[in-house]
This record gives structure tokens, C-alpha cells and sequence, in this order.
């Protein structure tokens, strides 16, 4: 049986193809139209779904499952505009003809796009979510809580999934949200909505919670089980164009800060500020779902779960045993959700969780491009290239990484998820003190506080980090191990701000954010061979089994999909490096040569 799985029209629409209970295939439609979070409806992300599938049409599929209930979205927007009416007249106006076509009947629209006529489910987002964290996840039975900006009504949820059944027992309602909280304080630092959100938490370590009592007592009525309501007369999201109104602003003590505007101490207080906010209410609601089920093992999805220093709080404080994060926690997620809720509640099919091991297959889901496709694309273009077995390859990679260079890593499946993990990577040295600025300044393209990830062998994680368990999504922070930190100075310790950058404080510095942490990411041989086996070339070579991991792509762009997309953004970067399969690219064989990146076409899936 052969269930396709969608999100779509809010952000990040994504698909997904279940079959007989196994994820075959899930990527997001940003990859394949170059739009960063691209909204729109999902076709060349169910073409490559369908072709993975062995599908020729959508005819070869036994249901389609789509992630939310338009009709109560729309009965919330409706509602919400009408107790605020004539307020917001104008956002609304801009709002009812979307929904007027495609949004509101849903299903005409699939059956239409698809030319499909079989079954078509919708489940409420927030229960899709919920799905997507329990079933792929390795627990018979587990706890299961969710929070992101808004699905229909419900902003957050709890439940608990046992076996093959996924139940909510209690959700937080719009316009009260922790995912919209934040994304308001996104907005006035002056980072983009939805896309901003890492940059906010990236900032956070820079600056002190002087806003945190300021936030707690004049926007967020806390409680002791989690739930909060919010002082919606400071925000503008419900009725507006915006986030934020006048008396945000008036609350924090500060304008918004304009795109382009140098950051200043006040923004990364303000950053710190709600990260800590967020954390106490995540804390306080794991507190909540532990008490009121009983349970040792946590699930969590939703926008929200994407912030690694919230969840690591939640394994600090031990309040459960285990916790497993859905790698493409945000709306992306959903698909492989309604999908296995399809699959499990309407089918009753049983599952077999193990205990250990999950089923997202290290979220390697997307397509992959044989070496005969990726030599075509090569030798079309009259690109140079080299070509290596598998294990010249890997020694002339760690050695690339060794000498400081930046190489691009192209690999098998791309993944599923925000989270590059060593399928679509650009990879550096972490003991190098200026590889964190090189990245951002001359690669990246983005600002220069944000830190960057540590890929590790799994089996020497712990010798490097204060960590007790596998984290292979970049989904936990964990401190850099203490005999590999270095001694700072008085004068050192009394830095703030951006000036913190300048201190070294490990044996890899490129991989260290200033308050001592790193979003890790383990990487395990049985789950991405390659990978693997390159980190241990390396470490081999270096006694060092750790690289930075940061995604292919630039600011603003979406990670790469195909061999083109590589090769474009390795040519409009300073990367030294690219490994497109079996294949090695240098740099200045390239400008030798004057090959220019070919234009950008639209990807046909699957290929």
C-alpha cells in the first residue's frame, strides 16, 4: 500500500510517499523550485515522491493525506477577524480570495492538480505533528508534545502515542503561541519571520536575560503547567501586517531594529531574553506532560522543537529518560505525519519499534544522482574533474579538510528537514580559529556571529563533548568536553557582545559557540556509511574526529538538490573544493578553465 503524504500553503510545503509503513521518499518543494520555504503546492516534490515510489502517476496510490483541516484554518481566520472587526480589514482583504479558491476546498483542488480519485484524508495539524514525532520515533509508547506558531486553532499540544494509536489530551489555542512569541521577537531583531528564527537563537549566547522579567510580567502570563496567555494589544499578528505594533516596542524599550543595522548590545539581550523565556515555558509544560502521563520518553514536533537549546534543557533537567525530536520538526514534517496516520489509524497497521533505532533513515529521504548522471552533467559542461575510487577519495578529502581548505560534500540522498547532516554539506576544519569567519564571511554570505555545527564520529562523541547519547539531527546542543576547552583570560572573560568571537576556548574553536556549546550532530557508519568513513579518515589522519557541518546553500537560498545546484553555488562562493559523487573539483581548475555555472533550469524530480 502506497500513501502520499502533503503539506502546503502556509510554508515549507513538502511531500511524502509511505510504503507498507516505510518512509520511501520526503522532500520539500523548496529544493526543486530554488524558493526558500516555498509555500505553493507541492507537485515537483510528489513527482520525485511518486517516481522514487516506482510510480509513473498519483493513479499507482491508494490515498492521499493532506496535514491540516482547511475548513477549521479557515473558521479561526474568520473568527478571528470578525472580533476584531473593522480592525484589520485590510489584512483580511488581502486574506479571503486566497482562501476564496484552492485553500478552502482542498480537496477539489488535489483531486484536480493530482488527477487523482481515490481516497483523500485530512487530519488536524497539530495531531499530524504529533505523528510525524511518535510513529518514526523508536518508543512502543511515549508522551507526545507539540509546538509551533498555529495550525487550525491549536498553537500546542499534548498526548500520548502508544503502539499504533497517536491521541491529544489537551492543546494551547491561537492567539496565545510560543512559536508566534518568538517569531515576534524575530521580527523586531530585525530577522526574517520563519527563516530568522535560528539567527535569534544563534545571538542569544551574546548578550544577558536583562528583558526576561520585562517579558514575563508584561507580555507572557505564565503558569506552572506551561500554559501562558499573551498581552495580544503588543502584538499585530492576529488582525495586521505584521508581528508587531507600537506597544512591542514600547515594552522592550527599543525600536525594531532595521534588516541591515549593525546589532548592538541591547538586541543580544533582548535575543538571550526570550530564548530563556522559551526554555522556562518548554520546561515547565515537559514538567506538565511527564506528571499528567507517567510516561519516560518524550516526542516533540512543531517549529518550536527545532530549538536545540530548548530541548537540551528538557534532557538537562532529566525530566524524561529519552527524548526523540522529528528532524523536520516544522510544517515539512506534517506530510510524513498525515501520511502515518493514514497508514496506522485507517489501516490499523501494527508497528515495531525496536527501542533504539528510529525510522526517519538519518533523514536521508530526497533524491540521489547516479555517477553516470553526474558525469553527464560534468562532461556536458565541459567542467573539469577528476575522478577517485572510494578510498583515494576519502584520504584526498580529509587531506583537502586538513590543509584548511572548504569542500563542498555531495552524497546520496539530500535531506529532509532544515538540517544539512552530510548528504548536501560543505565541510571545514573544526580546529581552525578562523574557519567560523571564513564560513559565514566568504561561503556562507551571512552574519558573522552565527555559529556553526560539529559533525563527530558517533563512538567518540563522548570524548569530545559532554554528551550520553546519539544526537544525529542537530536537534541538541551539548558543552564541548572540559580536557578539550582552553583557559580563558580575566581579560577574556570580561569581553561582551561580538568581541566574545575573539576568544579561543577548545581544541576546535571554529566549532565552539561563546558560552562553551555546539549543536551536534553524531554521525553513525550504519546510518550514513560514507560520512562516516570520511570522519574517520580524518580523524586517522588528524587524531581529530570532528568537521563542521553546515548546509550547501547560501543566505537566502535553500540547500542544493541536484549536481547543478552544487556546482552553481560551489562557483559563486569561496569554496576551494567540490565532491560531486566519486568526482573531485578544484577551484582553480575551474577559473583556468572559465567555466561559468550553467543557468538555472526547473528540476524535474526524480531523475
Amino acid at each position: 500500500m502506497k500513501i502520499l503524504g502533503i503539506s502546503a500553503f502556509y510554508h515549507d510545503s513538502a511531500a511524502c510517499l509511505v510504503e507498507d509503513g516505510r518512509i520511501a521518499a520526503a522532500a520539500q518543494e523548496e529544493r526543486f523550485t530554488r524558493r526558500k520555504n516555498d509555500s505553493s503546492f507541492p507537485a515537483h516534490a510528489v513527482r520525485y515522491c511518486l517516481r522514487e515510489g516506482g510510480l509513473d502517476d498519483v493513479r499507482g496510490v491508494d490515498c492521499v493525506a493532506f496535514y491540516e483541516s482547511p475548513a477549521l484554518r479557515f473558521e479561526r481566520i474568520l473568527a478571528t477577524f470578525a472580533d476584531a472587526a473593522p480592525r484589520g480589514f485590510d489584512a483580511f482583504a488581502r486574506v479571503a480570495p486566497l482562501w476564496a479558491g484552492e485553500k478552502l476546498w482542498m480537496e477539489d483542488f488535489i483531486r484536480r492538480t493530482l488527477g487523482y480519485d481515490g481516497p483523500v484524508r485530512f487530519y488536524e495539524h497539530h495531531l499530524s505533528h504529533a505523528a510525524s514525532a511518535f510513529f518514526p520515533s523508536p518508543f512502543a509508547e511515549a508522551a507526545v508534545l507539540t509546538l509551533d506558531g498555529v495550525g487550525e486553532w491549536a498553537t500546542g499540544s499534548f498526548g500520548v502515542g502508544r503502539g499504533s494509536r497517536v491521541e491529544l489530551r489537551r492543546e494551547l489555542r491561537y492567539p496565545h503561541s510560543l512559536g508566534l512569541l518568538y517569531s515576534a521577537f524575530t521580527h523586531h531583531l530585525g530577522f526574517e519571520v520563519n527563516s530568522g528564527e535560528y539567527k535569534v537563537m544563534g545571538l542569544a549566547p551574546y548578550g544577558e536575560p536583562r528583558y526576561a522579567e520585562t517579558i514575563l510580567s508584561r507580555l507572557v502570563d505564565l503558569r506552572a503547567d506551561g500554559s501562558f496567555t499573551l498581552e495580544t494589544s503588543a502584538f499585530d499578528y492576529t488582525t495586521g501586517l505584521a508581528m508587531t505594533g507600537p506597544a512591542f516596542a514600547d515594552v522592550v524599550g527599543m525600536p525594531r531594529r532595521e534588516p541591515d543595522a549593525p546589532l548592538e548590545q541591547r538586541h543580544m539581550d533582548l535575543a538571550r531574553s526570550i530564548q530563556e523565556v522559551t526554555n522556562e515555558i518548554v520546561l515547565r509544560m515537559a514538567r506538565y506532560v511527564r506528571s499528567e502521563t507517567g510516561l519516560d520518553s518524550l516526542c516533540l514536533a512543531g517549529g518550536v522543537a527545532l530549538n536545540c537549546v530548548a530541548n537540551s534543557r528538557v534532557l538537562e533537567e532529566r525530566i524524561f529518560d529519552r527524548v526523540w525530536v522529528q528532524p523536520a520538526a516544522g510544517d515539512a514534517g506534517g506530510a510524513v505525519g498525515a501520511a502515518l496516520l493514514a497508514w496506522h489509524h485507517e489501516h490499523g497497521a501494527e508497528r515495531a519499534p525496536d527501542g533504539r533505532s528510529d525510522t526517519m533513515q538519518g533523514a536521508l529521504l530526497g533524491p540521489s544522482f547516479s555517477d553516470e548522471e553526474v558525469r553527464y552533467f560534468l562532461e556536458s559542461h565541459r567542467i573539469p574533474h577528476g575522478a577517485l575510487d572510494r578510498d583515494d577519495l576519502l584520504a584526498e578529502t580529509a587531506e583537502l579538510l586538513d590543509r584548511g581548505a572548504v569542500v563542498g560534500w555531495f552524497q546520496g540522498r539530500m535531506e529532509f528537514g532544515p538540517r544539512a547532516l552530510g548528504a548536501r554539506s560543505i565541510l571545514g576544519d573544526a580546529r581552525s580559529a578562523a574557519m567560523q569567519s571564513t564560513l559565514n564571511l566568504k561561503i556562507k554570505f551571512r552574519e558573522s556571529f552565527r555559529p556553526f555545527a560539529p559533525a563527530v564520529l558517533e563512538e567518540q562523541a563522548a570524548e569530545w563533548f559532554e554528551v550520553d547519547r546519539p544526537s544525529p539531527y542537530m536537534l541538541f546542543t551539548a558543552q564541548v568536553a572540559r580536557d578539550r576547552t582552553i583557559a580563558t583570560t580575566p581579560e577574556e572573560d570580561a569581553l561582551f557582545g561580538i568581541d566574545k568571537l575573539k576568544v579561543r576556548r577548545s581544541e576546535i574553536p571554529a566549532v565552539t559557540h561563546v558560552d562553551g556549546s555546539a549543536r551536534l550532530q553524531t554521525v553513525a557508519r550504519d546510518v550514513n556509511p560514507l560520512f562516516h568513513d570520511l570522519l574517520r579518515a580524518f580523524a586517522d589522519l588528524t587524531g581529530c574526529p570532528v568537521v563542521i557541518n553546515t548546509s550547501f546553500n547560501v543566505r537566502d537560498e535553500p540547500i542544493v538538490c541536484t549536481p547543478e545546484d552544487a556546482f552553481r553555488c560551489f562557483m559563486r562562493t569561496g569554496m576551494d573544493y567540490l565532491v560531486l559523487g566519486p568526482f573531485l573539483l578544484d577551484k582553480r581548475a575551474q577559473v583556468a578553465a572559465s567555466v561559468a555555472a550553467p543557468p538555472h533550469e526547473a528540476v524535474e524530480a526524480g531523475r
